[in-house]
């Protein structure tokens, strides 16, 4: 989650079905992107995080000097823009009911935004780096760090509920979707679908989205947001040109 050329799931108890060292699941599936529609993306925002919710797409960038939260529709230039003061990195973002929430990667908390107006509420502190985040439809709040490791959180006081470990690190941009989280393999083209329980349950080919000429000035892969009420997703990434609503399908029939 770095500068451009440097950038480089624990059970506790009450977590019921949670395993330590979690691995593969015995049925994980092998799966690719299936393009349905392209959109144009800001060449310039180097995506961190990013979110659907009633039609509003929000999206979290970084790079110190240069972190924004942005909000508008999807394809079209956003709404609303809220930078992020120097020397703050921006990272992951989630919505809930009332808020929007913001990690940053180093400064050691996450920001909390009102979600009506963006308006910046409070600054929650917690340990360690910050990377990508989303919400489970159960409420809690799943966060990556950059290891293998997810943590849960309160989605009101953002205190640290949890935690599960995965057979895999550089675990980048989270989206929840269902029961399962996925996760962006920092510095690859893959995602990750990850249970409940930790387990790696999918595979996502995500490679060969950009051409090699878009490839040329475009950062790695960073940036998975579900579409409501559907078995879609938006793809994007780290200054991309585009954005892709795509469907994950078997790569075999």
């Amino acid at each position: 989650m770095r500068t451009p050329a440097a950038l480089m799931l624990t059970v506790v108890a009450g977590l019921t079905g949670c395993a330590a060292g979690s691995t593969e699941s015995p049925a994980t599936e092998e799966l690719r992107v299936q393009v349905l529609e392209t959109l144009p993306h800001d060449p310039g925002s180097f995506t961190q995080g990013l979110e659907l919710d009633g039609g509003t797409l929000y999206e979290g960038t970084g790079l110190a000097g240069k972190s924004r939260l942005l909000a508008g529709p999807p394809g079209q230039p956003p709404v609303t823009q809220i930078p992020l003061p120097s020397p703050l990195f921006g990272e992951g973002v989630t919505v809930t009911d009332a808020s929007v929430w913001q990690l940053t990667w180093q400064n050691g908390f996450a920001i909390e935004y009102d979600k009506a107006t963006l308006t910046e509420r409070r600054r929650v502190p917690y340990t360690g780096e910050g990377w990508g985040i989303c919400q489970q439809d159960s409420g809690r709040l799943v966060m990556s760090d950059g290891t293998g490791k997810l943590t849960f959180r309160d989605p009101a006081t953002f205190a640290e509920t949890g935690s599960v470990s995965v057979a895999r690190d550089k675990l980048n941009e989270l989206e929840c979707a269902g029961d399962s989280v996925y996760a962006n393999v920092w510095q690859t083209d893959e995602i990750l679908r990850i249970g409940p329980d930790g387990a790696i349950t999918g595979h996502v080919d995500a490679s060969g989205l950009l051409s090699a000429q878009e490839r040329g000035s475009a950062d790695v892969l960073n940036g998975i947001a579900a579409v409501p009420g559907t078995d879609e997703f938006l793809l994007t990434g780290k200054l991309w040109p585009k954005m892709f609503r795509v469907k994950f399908v078997p790569t075999t029939p």
